[in-house]
């Protein structure tokens, strides 16, 4: 089984560049204090990277 992450918007989007609101929405991430949970691979690490700065990113738990 895939490990997953928990990954919330803390900061706003709002006057930051085009390209950093793209890579939230592509994340499913917009309004603030929204978690969505997102499979852990180098694909999604490039983009928490790109705006870990407006990002709380934390383990998933496992369901059962």
């Amino acid at each position: 089984m895939a490990s997953k992450i928990k990954v919330t918007l803390v900061k706003s989007m709002i006057g930051r560049p085009a390209k950093h609101r793209d890579v939230l929405k592509g994340m499913r991430l917009t309004k603030v204090n929204k978690t969505v949970i997102m499979e852990d691979n180098s694909s999604t690490r490039g983009m928490i990277n790109k705006v870990n700065h407006l990002l709380s990113v934390e383990e998933a738990a496992n369901e059962a």
